[in-house]
């Protein structure tokens, strides 16, 4: 019988690598491998659970006890959630039609951005419009309009 590795021991080899062997690019590449696959995966489940249009959240944890180590948690559902943080949405239409509907990062990380606008690189722009819209509150009444309610809300902080 073959022994599985558990996420402590993969976690701890990966912090003891140099970045020579375990590049960022390469970590990244694997993760988007595997959320896009998790992503697919939810979508198929859900679409007998759903007649029409669903909601796709993908919520994003860090493990308190291994800092390099991040869990990814996908979960469906027939509404548009209100948006929080470490949170992607999508929308799911008949036709296999998938709408990405925004990202919004931890909340220290959308702190960061809104401090330094200026500063945030151009391929994070699209990343930093969700952030403002958060704010703002134009998500939450875009998400508010895609389940037909009423526009008054407070930002859970």
């Amino acid at each position: 019988m073959e022994k599985k590795e558990t996420i402590g021991s993969v976690s701890l080899q990966l912090s003891e690598k140099s970045l020579e062997t375990n590049s960022a690019i390469e970590q990244m590449q694997e993760q988007l491998s595997e959320y896009d696959k998790s992503l697919f995966e939810c979508i198929e489940n859900s679409k007998n659970k759903y007649p029409g249009t669903f909601y796709v959240v993908v919520i994003t944890k860090r493990e308190r006890l291994m800092p390099n180590v991040f869990r990814q948690y996908f979960f469906s559902r027939h509404t548009c959630p209100s948006p929080d943080w470490d949170q992607a949405v999508y929308r799911w239409s008949k036709g296999d039609k998938i709408d990405f509907l925004w990202v919004i990062p931890a909340k220290t990380t959308c702190e960061e951005m809104l401090l330094n606008k200026s500063l945030v690189p151009e391929d994070q722009r699209h990343l930093m419009m969700s952030v403002q819209s958060l704010y703002d509150g134009s998500l939450l009444r875009a998400a508010k309009k895609l389940n037909n309610e009423k526009e008054e809300y407070e930002l859970r902080n």
